[in-house]
Parts: C-alpha cells; sequence; structure tokens
C-alpha cells in the first residue's frame, strides 16, 4: 500500500514539471512576443549648406544673389536676397523676401579670409544671415596685441564684418543626457547610434580619444562602454561602443532630468531662429535659439568648423549632450563661453547629421507614443512653427535600472516563465533520483536477504 502511494506521488508530481515546463514555455513566448518593439534606425538627413526651409529657395537663386534664410518670429521663413527679381521670386514661393547688400558669395570670402590668417585660440565666427554681417568674437584669454592683428585681418575681408569681444572663455564643455565619466573627465551621453551589428552613443569627440573607457558611476564600477571613433579638432564627435553591444531599454529617448525623457523620433538640420533645446548631465534642460551656421571656434585644443552656433547656456559636464527640437535629432554639445547661472553666453554643437555621415551610422529613434514603431523619414527642418511655440517633442517617463526581484515578478519579463521552467526542471531532476535512490535501497535489501 506505501509503495503504491509513492507510485501515485511520483507520477503526480512528474506531470505537474511537465506541465510547470509547458506553462513556462507559454510564459516566456508571451513575454517576449509583449516586448517593446526595438528603437527602429533612422538615416541621416543630408546636410546642406544653407538648411531649413528656404533651402531649396537658396539653391535654386545661387550663391551670388541669396545671403542664407531663417524663421521670423511668426515662424514664416525670410530668405535674404540682392535683388528685386529675387525678391519676386521668393514671394511667389510663399516665403518672406529681405534685400540685403551682401551675397553668400560675399560672406563666405570673408570667413576663408579669417580661417587663412594665424589661429588665435579664443576667437569664433560664423554669419550671421540676419544682419547680413560675419561676426567675429573674443573671449577674455585674447590679447590686445591678437585681437588688434585679427581686427586688421577682418577689415581687409570687407566692411561687413564686425567684431565683438564676449566674457567668460571658449573652452570644450567636458569636466542629460547621463552622465559618463572616464580619466579624461566627465560628459553628457549624446544619442544611441547604431551600425546595423552594434549600437553605440554618439557624443562630443573632444570628451576622449580612442580607447577611453568610460563609466555611469564615479566608482569604476558600472562599465559603460569605449571610445572606438570620432574626430576632434576639425570635427566634434565620437563613438562610444556599449560594453554589452546593446544600448538597451529607451535607447530612443533622451533625459532632461527627473526622471523624465523626450522621445527622439527623427533627425535633421536647423534653422537660423529656431527654437531649440538642449540637455545636458550639469545644466538639466535649457532652451534658446540657433543664431548663425557654420561656426567656427579656435578652441585651445584645435579649430573645430561647420558648428550650429545658439544662445543656450552650458556648463563644464554637458559635453556631448543631445541639443532638439520637436523630437528631431539637431547635434551634441561641443562648447561655447558662459554659464547658465548668469552669464548666459554662447554655445556651439556639432550637426548630428554630419556625424552619422561621417561615421556612417543611423540614429535609434524611439516608437511613437501610441505605441506603433515609428518609420517615417527623417525631417530635413524641424522648424515648422513659430519659434515661440516651439516644443522639445513628446514626453517619455524615465527608465531607470530595476531590482532584480521587481523585474523577475513582472508578467511581461521572461522572469517568471524561466523560474517555472527552472523549478520543473528540477522537479523531474527529484523525481528521477528519488526513483533511483529507492530502487538502490531495494536493491540493497533483496542482496543482503538472498546473501545473509
Amino acid at each position: 500500500m506505501r509503495h503504491a502511494r509513492r507510485r501515485v506521488v511520483r507520477r503526480v508530481t512528474r506531470l505537474a514539471a511537465v506541465g510547470g515546463l509547458l506553462l513556462g514555455a507559454t510564459m516566456v513566448t508571451r513575454a517576449v512576443a509583449s516586448e517593446p518593439p526595438a528603437p527602429d534606425p533612422v538615416p541621416y538627413a543630408a546636410a546642406e549648406e544653407d538648411t531649413g526651409p528656404g533651402s531649396a529657395l537658396v539653391a535654386r537663386l545661387g550663391a551670388s544673389r541669396t545671403a542664407g534664410s531663417w524663421l521670423g518670429e511668426d515662424g514664416r521663413t525670410v530668405v535674404a536676397v540682392t535683388d528685386e527679381k529675387a525678391a519676386a521670386e521668393v514671394r511667389e514661393a510663399g516665403a518672406d523676401p529681405k534685400v540685403v547688400r551682401h551675397s553668400m558669395r560675399d560672406l563666405k570670402s570673408a570667413t576663408k579670409t579669417l580661417g587663412s590668417a594665424p589661429r588665435v585660440p579664443g576667437t569664433a565666427w560664423a554669419m550671421d544671415y540676419r544682419s547680413n554681417e560675419v561676426v567675429v568674437r573674443g573671449d577674455s584669454t585674447v590679447s590686445a596685441d591678437d585681437w588688434s592683428d585679427l581686427t586688421r585681418v577682418a577689415k581687409g575681408a570687407g566692411g561687413f564684418v564686425r567684431m565683438e569681444r564676449t566674457e567668460g572663455t571658449f573652452t570644450t564643455r567636458i569636466n542629460g543626457a547621463e552622465p559618463i565619466l572616464s580619466t579624461a573627465g566627465r560628459c553628457s551621453a549624446g544619442y544611441n547610434v547604431t551600425d546595423g551589428k552594434r549600437e553605440f552613443i554618439l557624443t562630443a569627440g573632444h570628451c576622449g580619444p580612442d580607447g577611453s573607457v568610460w563609466f555611469a558611476d564615479d566608482g569604476g564600477r558600472k562599465k559603460v562602454g569605449t571610445t572606438v571613433g570620432g574626430s576632434f579638432p576639425g570635427d566634434d564627435y565620437s563613438l562610444i561602443e556599449y560594453d554589452g553591444g546593446r544600448a538597451g531599454e529607451g535607447a530612443g529617448v533622451v533625459s532632461v532630468g527627473n526622471g523624465q525623457g523626450i522621445r527622439i523620433t527623427g533627425v535633421g538640420d536647423p534653422t537660423v531662429g529656431q527654437r531649440v533645446f538642449r540637455s545636458g548631465s550639469t545644466s538639466g534642460l535649457r532652451d534658446g535659439e540657433v543664431t548663425a551656421l557654420n561656426a567656427t571656434v579656435n578652441y585651445p585644443e584645435g579649430t573645430v568648423s561647420g558648428l550650429i552656433e545658439t544662445n543656450v547656456c552650458a556648463e563644464p559636464g554637458d559635453s556631448g549632450g543631445p541639443m532638439f527640437s520637436e523630437g528631431i535629432a539637431l547635434g551634441v554639445t561641443s562648447g561655447g563661453s558662459g554659464d547658465c547661472r548668469q552669464a548666459g553666453g554662447t554655445t556651439f554643437f556639432q550637426p548630428v547629421t554630419k556625424a552619422l555621415a561621417q561615421l556612417r551610422v543611423d540614429l535609434l529613434v524611439a516608437p511613437k507614443a501610441g505605441g506603433g514603431a515609428d518609420t517615417a523619414a527623417p525631417s530635413a527642418s524641424a522648424g515648422a512653427a513659430a519659434p515661440d511655440a516651439a516644443s522639445p517633442g513628446s514626453s517619455a517617463a524615465g527608465i531607470n535600472a530595476s531590482t532584480l526581484l521587481p523585474r523577475l515578478a513582472d508578467p511581461r519579463n521572461v522572469g517568471p516563465g524561466m523560474l517555472v521552467i527552472g523549478g520543473s526542471l528540477i522537479a523531474l531532476v527529484a523525481t528521477r533520483w528519488i526513483r533511483a535512490e529507492q530502487d538502490r535501497k531495494a536493491y540493497q535489501r533483496y542482496y543482503s536477504a538472498t546473501w545473509s
């Protein structure tokens, strides 16, 4: 009778274990099927010399008849032109013309002359489309003699070159966009990108040379990845390959502080006059306006050209952080002057489109707020609304690392299913072991009785 009960218990245990295996497999399958879709890679948009809504008009009319375009206060496109015939064509296209004296060809000629002069660290220049001038700025580190020499060069370039002294110093902002740390200092993560096989962080090039190892904590225990490529000076971008090869959950979201994030849904180039937003691990979310494109900055470490100039503030540690508008990725923080407490200042950004093109990677974007994957083509420009009506983009809850127990208990995770499978396998092995042990003892009893 006792043996019969044991057999029944063993059979019931085996049946329960087999059922557990089937149940666990079903749970794992459902968990995998219900996982949020992976971020879609979005190819870079081709960068143009004059970007924005007026770029097609500028390209059609030519560099000798135009001098850039920008967004007016009402959100309408304004195109600088040098003659009335060009102005009529701009009106016919639905934009607002502004007749100016100097063409884009004149402005570029002046910047070329400035670039051929001896390099003076602490200086920067850019074409100001709205004032039809080239503006040269010198920070507090530029000596009187160097400033005087550069002023003579500017006068020779044309009477439309304006010289300005600025407070503070033009420096790279090394010291978000989540903080990342290495022996080189602290920077901010920019965007997540992919080459189709691996995933990376796109950040500033001055943050560290190839081989720099990055951590998420100052104790060096949470390794993020290693710098595997980039360009600085000349440009200011680099790639940090994730230690595990994947960015993980929230790859298409940029942090804006307080556990909140903004969904990045595309990539494009900014327009002068456009309202933009920047996030960094030091100063958080800040906003301002694009004041110029194709800016050149002479940092102490070297010259960087082709930058986006803005009046958004930034501080040390914000380097590499993302700059965006309406969910469109526009730039990564390079450097500038001033701070976010009193001085304000000027901040320069590396255009994302150029970095993606040079590095041959694609931007990872977030799914739509409704849950579907965003497969829309990247935007050529993010500024269609009036500057004061622009927003960072659609919000997303911050992605925080969970403890092991809640993750395992989450029915949307594979953890519960794996636990059920593991328990069922243990039960099967245990019943087999118990059966074998009972057989062994029975044999011992029989052997003893036979040879006693």
